[in-house]
């Protein structure tokens, strides 16, 4: 098909289907991200990006924070006087979602 058609039936679906118009080749950052986003392991999202060298994808991957950098985000966030109620309401959603993401720190 030729790349400019491509483009267009592309173009074509997302107003069909109600969703904002990226360009293809973010499809493929996207599609990076929410492997990572689901800990899809890096050598499995090179091969579903068909991605010819582990680096390219790593790099894809870069931009996507580990549960670990959100933890730590949320803690910088309190320690520089974020909300205190807004954040006993997310970690009281979060014990009840997924238990495992609490450090198992009680805060102070």
């Amino acid at each position: 098909m030729e790349p400019r058609n491509f483009t267009r039936e592309f173009n074509r679906r997302c107003e069909r289907a109600k969703v904002r118009q990226i360009r293809v080749h973010d499809t493929r950052h996207t599609c990076a991200s929410l492997l990572a986003a689901l800990d899809v392991h890096p050598r499995i999202a090179m091969q579903i990006l068909r991605h010819s060298e582990i680096a390219v994808t790593m790099e894809a991957y870069a931009h996507v924070p580990s549960s670990e950098t959100r933890r730590a985000l949320r803690k910088l966030g309190k320690a520089l006087g974020g909300s205190k109620q807004k954040d006993a309401k997310k970690r009281g959603r979060r014990q009840q979602e997924d238990p495992s993401d609490m450090d198992g720190r009680q805060d102070s």
